[in-house]
């Protein structure tokens, strides 16, 4: 009895999806609840350029819990939800109110060709009327489209795909009038929009004798306002004189495909020149150096505790206090003095001349 009842209990709960996708392909087919995709945007599309993908869901009841995209992996292809929330609406249609939720997906084509978008999968909870709610798994339509490379990038090996892109550097001070030991920042900053901070360009460091460099980790930083997603990629660059003579770091030249006119622009950073007068400083003069300032910090903190030293027999006076220290001492003292006479007098009597 008790085997039956587990065995009916687990094909009960295994029965209960099932069930649930039957009733949800049922409003599917009903025309109750439908689901539709789009890739937005007109016009060519290139690659590393950013296509968003629309899936519209709609139900004449209404949603009764969050929908959960399972994004698909497609090679060529990196595809990003961005947005945590969907744009809800809704409206009528023949003469009935619906509730509609707009999600939104990037993909970002990284070759050209032919691709298709799969069916993504869906899962979606509904109101079904007097039947309850009803959960389940759906799927979008399947997309296909095609991929451009123009000839104007054919020979670019690298390029930024976006409407607004802008490359901006920025040194901290003038590098004309260094000294062995001196150093500097170099800033670079990228800012575009629909693009990844982590598709932004990187720059190369060209190491020099006599000029250290010492790039640190590149702050990428993305965000997304209405549907506007915008990236952003700072690049700083320490450096150091070491010896004395004139340097150049290299500018730089950066392919913008312009998705707003579909054309080909350059961006670039200027050269920076770098001129380190006077001589170097050596080993034996920074050890004196570093010995001399060790000395120095010595010094002051001798100072220092002498002068706390002062002010706290300033402030507190303990010689004050010698004489209640000092009285258990003298008293026990003079029991020690006392202990040391003799017990018997050295003359019987001692107040008379007998015996003298």
């Amino acid at each position: 009895m008790i085997r039956a009842l587990i065995w009916y209990s687990l094909t009960l709960l295994l029965a209960l999806p099932l069930q649930a996708a039957d009733e949800l392909d049922t409003l599917l087919q009903e025309g109750k609840l439908t689901i539709a995709s789009e890739l937005a945007g007109q016009g060519m599309l290139v690659p590393g350029q950013r296509a968003q993908l629309i899936l519209e869901i709609a139900t004449s009841t209404w949603f009764t819990s969050g929908t959960r995209i399972r994004i698909p992996e497609v090679p060529g292809l990196v595809i990003l939800q961005t947005e945590q929330f969907a744009s809800n609406a809704s409206e009528s249609r023949a003469g009935q109110t619906w509730v509609v939720q707009r999600w939104s997906l990037d993909v970002y084509p990284q070759r050209p060709g032919s691709f298709t978008l799969p069916p993504i999968a869906l899962s979606i909870e509904v109101s079904a009327g007097d039947q309850g709610n009803v959960r389940g798994q759906a799927f979008s339509p399947a997309l296909d489209f095609t991929v451009d490379l123009p000839p104007a990038l054919e020979q670019a090996g690298f390029w930024v795909a976006a409407p607004r892109f802008s490359v901006e550097q920025r040194l901290d001070k003038r590098t004309d009038q260094l000294r062995p030991g001196d150093a500097f920042e170099r800033r670079i900053e990228f800012i575009a929009d629909d693009v990844q901070a982590m598709m932004l360009p990187e720059v190369s460091v060209e190491r020099q004798a006599g000029l250290a460099a010492y790039p640190a980790p590149a702050l990428l930083e993305n965000s997304n306002n209405r549907g506007q997603a915008s990236g952003s990629r700072v690049q700083i660059i320490s450096y150091v004189a070491e010896q004395s003579g004139s340097y150049l770091l290299p500018g730089q030249d950066f392919f913008w495909w312009d998705t707003s006119a579909e054309e080909l622009r350059v961006l670039s950073i200027e050269p920076v020149e770098v001129l380190v007068t006077g001589d170097a400083i050596s080993k034996a003069d920074s050890n004196r150096d570093s010995l001399n300032r060790r000395e120095t910090l010595t010094l002051i903190l001798a100072a220092l505790v002498i002068a706390l030293l002062f002010w706290l027999l300033q402030r507190y006076r303990p010689w004050q206090a010698l004489p209640l220290v000092l009285a258990p001492a003298q008293t026990l003292w003079g029991r020690l003095q006392k202990l040391r006479k003799p017990a018997l007098a050295q003359k019987l009597n001692p107040d008379s001349s007998a015996g003298d």
